[in-house]
């Protein structure tokens, strides 16, 4: 019953996604469907990449007795741990390796002009970063988090502006790259140096066991870039 339920659950969600990597982002549809399984199962699995120490600030009270009266003192003491970053296989690993196949693949194949393209795409890329560099948040024992639907916004807004531009290019492909790209490097790579005073075990970059920022912004990109054509 519950197999039942869930797949009734997930149909919505594959018609939608499928539909956007075949019709959109023009990738066939044994790969759609290979995706859209790895993505689901991958996003329960986190491959280690990087172990850095950390640090987490704790104040305690010590109790002091001095001629028969009690006095609490704040005794403060640093902790010190290590933490994991990894790579969440189905919220980061599978995305980017949808982003490489349509840099190299998709964009050579389809695109008019593949090289005004690839610059109006990096140039979203770097809008997209920079600005998700200034939103993201630390957040202790977490990691790096964002607002959930600022990112696919900005992307879809930056890529729906910069896709007519000399010649017409393909404004889901540039969303999908510059979202999925975007977020990684704007909240994720340039943010790595805060990790160590975050004092989480396990920092994952895709998420651990959910779909986040990165799987879910290249698609929303996608379908918002959509509506605003």
């Amino acid at each position: 019953m519950l197999i039942l339920f869930l797949t009734i659950l997930l149909i919505p969600w594959l018609i939608l996604t499928g539909s956007i990597f075949m019709k959109l982002l023009h990738i066939p549809p044994l790969f759609t469907l290979i995706i859209f399984i790895a993505s689901l199962f991958g996003s329960y699995i986190n491959i280690p990449i990087k172990e850095v120490s950390s640090f987490e600030p704790i104040i305690t009270a010590k109790e002091i007795t001095f001629f028969g009266v009690r006095w609490f003192i704040p005794d403060f003491n640093i902790i010190h741990k290590r933490t994991v970053i990894a790579l969440n296989v189905g919220g980061a690993f599978i995305p980017l390796l949808i982003s490489f196949y349509l840099l190299i693949f998709i964009i050579p194949k389809l695109e008019v002009n593949p090289l005004i393209t690839y610059i109006k795409t990096f140039t979203a890329l770097i809008i997209v970063a920079l600005v998700i560099h200034v939103i993201a948040t630390p957040v202790k024992g977490l990691g790096i988090a964002t607002p959930a639907f600022l990112p696919p916004f900005i992307t879809a807004l930056t890529s729906f502006l910069l896709y007519k531009l000399y010649i017409p290019s393909n404004p889901f492909i540039m969303a999908y790259i510059s979202g999925t790209l975007g977020i990684l490097i704007g909240a994720d790579l340039m943010n790595l140096n805060k990790i160590p005073k975050l004092g989480a075990s396990i920092v994952s970059i895709g998420g651990a066991g959910t779909f986040d920022g990165i799987y879910l912004t290249g698609l929303m990109a996608v379908f918002l870039t959509l509506l605003l054509i």
